[in-house]
């Protein structure tokens, strides 16, 4: 039998995120096959140790840290990115995004998702979560891309009603499609392809957003992901009017409503949650385990507000790190969600101290890995978990750096990921132990042939959606 392959990762600062949340300076790992054979320190791996043949690459100067994981994506509105600009959420979604994703066809969301796997593998980002995964994209479309692609993902499968509250005047063209988002459909979903490649790609279920739709309906699907094991995402008090939708429809809070439709639990992320009953839903949080997905940008660019994560966090709640959709926060780089997530708690609080950098690395790791129900699978960096990594070099911005100046009170390597980082500073990315990024470069597919592709077929959706980025005020084309 021939043996699995060994490759040694060397001389990295090592930010493991493991239980005793260790930082190995000069560190090394040795991946066996998909998995993490052996860390330590560099000198304690003399060829004598290794399996033979084994690869050896060098990482001196950079910052190895676990694949980040992004708990709130819309892998197929890469396309739409820059379509619906400085508009309020609900004409974002009515006016523009809505009839957008409605005018898919055959492939176009097969090219969406190649583009936001391209987009999330080059800066960093090695599982996702897919929160909305709509009927025209085309759920095997997207498989398909994942399989292509090599990234780790969990797919949710949109089950929806009809838009029945009349007093917010919401159409959704997308109900055309009622029949493909239904319960049976998801469970169909989930037999066909969880699983797949390798264990890469698992199957959930998306909730479509509560708008006075019956709970029964809700439950109908809090009851089968419970009984099938299947996990569960859905946009949750995300607009501002959102609390008293809630309290108006069902008389219930937002938690008590999830909680009553069998929606909560250990495998479930909840995004946005940015107005909530604090009193009444903490307390559920905590004692469901149910996780929420903080998108900052999103919630700033739709004027949603600012969710209560550090009350969250007091209160034992798991929070995780998600970018939404390239429509509303126009890049899928985690990067960018980590700085932000950082400061902007520190600025609307008036208190420096608040969610520190160590905290926000947690949200795109460990605390990621754990709300898909696989903190012992990815999440941090420990041995025979699944080597899913990111290799930093961080660049002028974040300069001076130095990992040798670390014990001597100099720069802290979490504080440089965090805050003077960016996508664009990652240089290799492994997941499954396949190196999928290395020195910049995508090892699996043509990055300028996906992004051709994409041009062509936002064209067409323009076309048949009739929607078009609105004018600026003022300026004009010459």
């Amino acid at each position: 039998m021939t043996p699995e392959p060994s490759t040694l990762y060397t001389h990295a600062t090592i930010i493991t995120i493991n239980h005793s949340r260790e930082v190995i300076l000069d560190g090394a790992i040795l991946v066996t096959g998909s998995r993490i054979a052996a860390i330590d320190k560099t000198s304690s791996f003399p060829p004598s140790f290794l399996p033979q043949n084994t690869r050896t690459i060098s990482l001196k100067g950079r910052i190895l840290l676990p694949g980040l994981i992004n708990t709130h994506s819309h892998l197929a509105q890469s396309l739409l990115r820059g379509l619906a600009e400085d508009l309020p959420l609900h004409s974002w979604l009515c006016d523009a995004i809505w009839p957008l994703e409605a005018s898919y066809d055959k492939d176009d969301g097969y090219v969406a998702a190649r583009l936001t796997i391209v987009e999330m593998l080059k800066s960093g980002t090695t599982c996702f979560l897919e929160s909305m995964l709509t009927h025209r994209s085309g759920f095997e479309n997207v498989v398909r891309a994942v399989g292509e692609g090599g990234i780790r993902a969990c797919l949710g499968k949109l089950v929806k009603f009809e838009e029945s509250n009349k007093e917010l005047n919401i159409t959704d063209p997308r109900d055309k499609d009622m029949a493909s988002m239904s319960i049976s459909s998801m469970l169909e979903a989930h037999k066909t392809y969880h699983g797949s490649f390798n264990d890469r790609l698992h199957v959930w279920a998306a909730a479509g957003t509560p708008r006075g739709s019956p709970l029964s309906s809700h439950l109908g699907i809090g009851e089968a992901c419970k009984e099938h094991d299947i996990g569960l995402t859905m946009h949750c008090a995300e607009a501002p009017k959102d609390l008293s939708i809630y309290i108006d429809s069902y008389g219930l809070t937002p938690m008590q409503f999830c909680q009553e439709a069998k929606l909560t639990g250990k495998k479930t992320v909840l995004a946005h949650m940015v107005h909530l009953d604090l009193p009444t839903d903490l307390p559920i949080l905590k004692e469901t385990g149910t996780t929420v997905a903080h998108n900052p940008n999103s919630n700033l660019k739709l004027a949603s507000g600012i969710a209560k994560i550090p009350e969250m966090l007091d209160a034992g709640v798991n929070i995780s790190l998600g970018t939404d959709g390239a429509p509303c926060g126009n890049t899928y780089d985690m990067f960018r969600e980590m700085h932000l997530a950082g400061i902007l708690h520190k600025g609307a609080n008036l208190n420096a101290t608040l969610v520190g950098a160590e905290t926000v690395l947690e949200m795109a790791t460990i605390n990621g890995a754990r709300a898909l129900g696989l903190e012992k699978e990815i999440g941090s960096i420990e041995v025979g978990k699944k080597a899913d990594f990111v290799v930093v070099n961080p660049g002028l911005g974040a300069a001076p750096w130095d990992e040798g100046q670390v014990e001597e009170g100099g720069i802290n390597p979490m504080t440089v990921v965090v805050y003077s980082c960016s996508g664009r500073d990652v240089e290799m990315v492994v997941v499954d132990g396949e190196v999928l990024l290395e020195g910049g470069k995508l090892a699996r597919v043509d990055e300028e042939a996906i992004v051709e592709d994409a041009k062509k077929s936002i064209r067409g959706i323009r076309e048949r959606s009739g929607i078009k980025a609105a004018s600026r005020k003022g300026w004009k084309y010459v």
